[in-house]
């Protein structure tokens, strides 16, 4: 799956330099800040004060020296999921120096900084591919392919007996607090939906088989009268447009812009029509700067105020852990924060579940150190994949790990089989039939 030769491979070329890349990185930088100044303006719980803008800029300039980590590190599933999380400290950043909440706000600074250093380190760095000691043939793999679709086509089927409701984005959460599923199909309808079925799109799409892609986007369109969430109905426009946007761009530029250009368009259509979040552009504003990123941000504010003054969980809130040790909090998380601040399930990356919230702001880095290292199993086991595809069957995992934690990501989401499913895969699938 080659690049067309001629201008176009050259302008690819050029737009992945480390001049270009330097320029998207510290424009993104820009206008992440920018976009939380009008976030201010819509959402209560985030705050902004011209007294002490100044003091948020030299943050905000001093910490963007990170991001030339991304100019210099090759494309890999750490580079896409770590400059989303770049995006959500160096929004946190901002917060935190105009929060209203209470809580050491220097320290809790200095730790989410520290915490996204130490998880970039093995999340771009370890690369070392993984011994195939499993390795499927094409055909075999194939076959693989079609069990995919084969086990989606059952999941939709029997998840829909629980759940399956047309109605419009507005309403959905007129609805979504009342949807129940057994633990088994709560399960298959993760790992199909954030996983597999993307995965499959990946394959079908890179080998041509756009009838089958096609199929794959009917699917996942399936989900959202199942879930009734907003990720379920926009995740096939979501991996057309990566698919799209790989076809013209490197991975690595591929990556970054996936996220600039959305925020960009965002806070331009907000400040040019001044309009209200219930209009059409105030609604892809709502949806891409406040939902997408500015809430994921927040959450590590909201975080670090709630276990300043509450014991902290030493992961108890892994299911797996809880029955085993005593857990101060009985709900998930999510739901203790719904009920302390009363603005919706408030569900946060692993920077504030692993971390603030598991063992506090000081020991926050070293938690996100070892969740750098879990996620560079991906690196390794999709060592020697064209980064096209890596891009495209991870696409919807980095707004996965931007709002729920590492454990929740790598179990619920599917994470983990995405790795298996990588490390299987033979090598040689998308070079050109002779």
């Amino acid at each position: 799956m080659s690049a067309p030769p001629g201008i176009f491979t050259d302008l690819r070329s050029r737009l992945d330099s480390k001049a270009v890349l330097t320029s998207l990185v510290l424009l993104h930088s820009a206008v992440t800040c920018l976009s939380l100044i009008k976030v201010a303006t819509f959402q209560y719980y985030i705050s902004f004060s011209g007294e002490r803008v100044w003091i948020a800029v030299i943050v905000a300039l001093g910490f963007s020296v990170v991001s030339l980590l991304f100019v210099i590190a090759r494309f890999s599933f750490g580079y896409f999921v770590g400059f989303y999380f770049y995006t959500m400290i160096l929004g946190f950043l901002w917060i935190d120096v105009f929060s209203y909440y209470s809580y050491p706000q220097l320290p809790a600074g200095i730790s989410a900084a520290l915490a996204l250093v130490l998880f970039l380190l093995p999340a771009l760095f370890v690369k070392a591919p993984l011994r195939q000691l499993v390795k499927l043939s094409n055909a075999h793999f194939e076959h693989l392919l079609t069990l995919i679709l084969v086990v989606s086509v059952v999941t939709i089927a029997v998840a829909s007996t629980y759940n399956f409701r047309l109605v419009s984005v507005a309403r959905i959460y007129d609805y979504r607090d009342t949807l129940e599923f057994p633990p088994a199909v709560r399960y298959l309808t993760g790992w199909v939906s954030s996983t597999l079925l993307p995965f499959a799109f990946a394959c079908y799409w890179l080998l041509g088989h756009r009838w089958r892609a096609g199929l794959v986007l009917g699917l996942l369109l399936l989900f959202y009268p199942i879930t009734l969430t907003k990720f379920a109905f926009f995740t096939p426009a979501w991996l057309v447009a990566l698919a799209v946007l790989s076809r013209f761009l490197e991975a690595r530029t591929s990556a970054i812009v996936s996220i600039f250009v959305p925020m960009l368009l965002g806070l331009v259509l907000i400040v040019l029509t001044g309009a209200p979040l219930n209009s059409i552009p105030g609604r892809y504003f709502d949806l891409v700067n406040i939902r997408m990123m500015a809430t994921a941000s927040s959450a590590l504010d909201i975080y670090n105020n709630f276990f300043s003054s509450h014991p902290l969980t030493w992961f108890c809130q892994i299911s797996v852990l809880k029955p085993l040790m005593h857990c101060p909090y009985q709900a998930p998380l999510a739901v203790v924060m719904q009920e302390a601040y009363d603005l919706g399930n408030l569900n946060a990356s692993l920077f504030a579940t692993e971390g603030i919230a598991s063992v506090g702001l000081y020991l926050a880095p070293l938690a996100a150190l070892a969740s750098g290292f879990v996620l560079a199993l991906g690196n390794r086991t999709s060592a020697g994949l064209p980064p096209r595809f890596v891009l495209m069957s991870t696409g919807v995992l980095p707004h996965v790990l931007l709002n729920v934690p590492l454990s929740v990501a790598m179990l619920t989401h599917g994470t983990a089989i995405l790795f298996l499913l990588w490390y299987v895969m033979p090598r040689s699938l998308f070079e050109p039939k002779t």
